[in-house]
């Protein structure tokens, strides 16, 4: 259901003056009410929408919203038309939580309706938007973007991995299998020859980074010798497809080198640390427990983020009573 409109504004409280700023990280949350897992009502998204707003205003200095994607299930949005933006998003979330940027990638299932899984035209995507100032829907740029935030000490990078992790669930529901493949591999290759061109020349002392899926897909991690239908698409592809730095990458998100970085991923519907690839000494989250689809675990939820004055970043969970889901 619908919660009611507050009958006076929320006043976020005053920043915390030893902090740089704050954020929200969520993922996998645009229940449907006709095709979904073992959800069987917004209540759950609902609940987690209105502790994020909560949680919003207590802190008093969120400056962005990190989303990984599933943002719509079953299929993502078809246009920005879509009346999804809505009953899925507009009208679930505070106007609060959507006046700031909620910085996105596609997941697998965003990509199902939206014309870019058949199009390599930007202009065709439904979620892609470079406005940062337009709330009024995602700021998502390209595929696999980055933004500096120097007051903040901290760069952003987002990553659209789809093609290497779950191709084969993603282009077979499309109605264009090879133009769906061919755009997808490109995007993926764009990612991470991006990344490692962030990991050359950012001078920040934390990195934000993020995908649609958690560490534990990735090699260095995943056993190859599991070859499942849930499996990653990569462990069926010949080494030499795999882009310049795939096999690396988790050594990447641990290196030492680095002030911090953290790092974001969905796709499986829980909010934890104990399922997902060390990436010690930094830290990473799965964040795919966000009240869409279902539920594979008793934790579901969002992240914070608290960035101090020396930088250092901290994030904790943010969840729901397991009753509401």
């Amino acid at each position: 259901g619908q919660k009611p409109a507050p009958a006076h504004p929320t006043t976020p409280a005053p920043a915390n003056p030893s902090r740089l700023g704050s954020f929200l990280a969520v993922g996998d949350w645009g229940w449907d009410p006709d095709i979904h897992g073992n959800l069987q009502s917004r209540a759950c998204q609902q609940g987690i929408a209105d502790k994020m707003a909560e949680t919003m205003s207590e802190l008093g200095d969120v400056r962005f919203v990190i989303n990984v994607g599933d943002s719509f299930y079953p299929g993502g949005v078809a246009s920005k038309n879509d009346e999804s933006w809505n009953s899925k998003w507009r009208d679930v979330y505070s106007e609060q939580l959507r006046s700031i940027p909620w910085y996105s990638v596609y997941g697998n299932h965003d990509y199902l309706a939206d014309p870019c899984s058949c199009s390599n035209n930007l202009e065709d995507c439904s979620q892609i938007h470079g406005d940062i100032s337009d709330t009024n829907f995602f700021f998502m740029p390209n595929f696999s973007w980055f933004r500096e935030h120097p007051e903040l000490d901290t760069e952003v990078i987002a990553l659209d991995t789809n093609y290497y992790m779950w191709l084969n669930h993603t282009c077979t529901l499309t109605s264009c299998y090879d133009a769906c493949a061919k755009n997808l591999k490109r995007r993926a290759d764009a990612a991470f020859k991006l990344f490692y061109e962030r990991v050359a020349a950012s001078t920040a002392s934390n990195w934000i980074v993020f995908s649609h899926y958690p560490t534990d897909y990735f090699p260095g991690h995943w056993d190859e010798g599991v070859r499942e239908n849930w499996s990653p698409s990569w462990v069926n592809m010949a080494d030499e497809s795999l882009p310049h730095g795939f096999r690396g990458f988790l050594t990447e998100l641990s290196n030492s080198s680095r002030g911090h970085v953290e790092y974001f991923g969905g796709h499986r519907h829980n909010v934890d640390q104990v399922s997902t690839a060390s990436t010690a000494p930094h830290s990473n989250w799965l964040v795919g427990g966000g009240g869409g689809w279902g539920t594979d675990g008793r934790e579901q939820g969002f992240i914070v983020g608290e960035i101090d004055k020396g930088g250092k970043i901290r994030t904790y969970p943010v969840l729901v009573d397991f009753s509401l889901c």
